[in-house]
């Protein structure tokens, strides 16, 4: 379905290029394996894939070198542009307070990163791949006018927790996504890193190195966030039998 979903897309609006900001985490993985998959069966370049890693004050050496190697493996396009200096130009036209890790901190890195994307698929004459997944939208845990802005969001139907099935898909299957088949075991190795990564924006300074952001510390497993999605939007059932249902499970 995704395959086909991306493939009629490109085919309504007459574009074969597409842009995705790579993280090394689950979602733009997984966003970018999608694209590989539907370009390589519809027999379009991969090469026509731009893929752009944009560290800054948050961003580890783990994820980032996930997001370069992924890419380079994949054999799309790789970018790498910093936004720390566009950020603190930032930061100090709008006078943010030095060392204050605020929500205007976080937000601003996001918003940075969508101009990047938006700039370069205008440049290159290509749309913008969202990343944000069903489980994000539907807690609004997305920056406004950043991440949750896209020309295409392609995982906006699927949470997160099916996308880490989806990853697991993946390592089985790599003939669907590698160009050569003698990397299968490097495609494995990094696939399982990225799966083993604790879900995170990356946007507040890492610890000696480490991510110091985890997201399900601050929303709560996503095992029970997609519980009870799906048992809301998906079976529409009222809020006091899904208690019952999660007090059972």
């Amino acid at each position: 379905l995704q395959l086909e979903a991306i493939n009629v897309r490109l085919k309504s609006i007459g574009i074969e290029k597409v842009v995705l900001g790579v993280s090394g985490g689950l979602d733009s993985t997984m966003a970018l394996l999608f694209c590989i998959a539907s370009f390589k069966k519809h027999s379009i370049p991969v090469t026509n894939i731009h893929t752009f890693t944009m560290p800054c004050f948050g961003t580890t050496e783990h994820t980032k070198s996930n997001a370069i190697s992924l890419s380079k493996i994949l054999h799309c396009s790789m970018e790498e542009i910093s936004i720390k200096d566009a950020v603190m130009q930032h930061f100090k036209d709008i006078r943010q307070e030095k060392g204050c890790f605020d929500v205007t901190f976080e937000n601003a890195q996001a918003r940075e990163r969508t101009q990047v994307l938006m700039d370069k698929a205008n440049q290159l004459g290509a749309i913008v791949f969202g990343c944000s997944d069903l489980s994000e939208i539907a807690l609004g845990f997305s920056t406004f006018n950043g991440d949750h802005m896209a020309m295409y969001n392609v995982n906006a139907s699927i949470p997160k927790t099916i996308l880490r099935l989806c990853v697991e898909y993946a390592i089985e299957n790599p003939e669907l996504f590698l160009k050569d088949l003698k990397d299968d075991e490097e495609f494995k190795v990094l696939l399982s890193s990225i799966l083993a990564t604790p879900i995170s924006p990356e946007l507040l300074p890492s610890i000696d190195g480490k991510i110091s952001q985890k997201t399900e510390e601050i929303l709560g497993s996503y095992n029970l966030q997609d519980f009870f999605i799906y048992h809301v939007c998906f079976n529409h059932y009222a809020p006091n039998k899904v208690l019952l249902l999660a007090t059972k499970a």
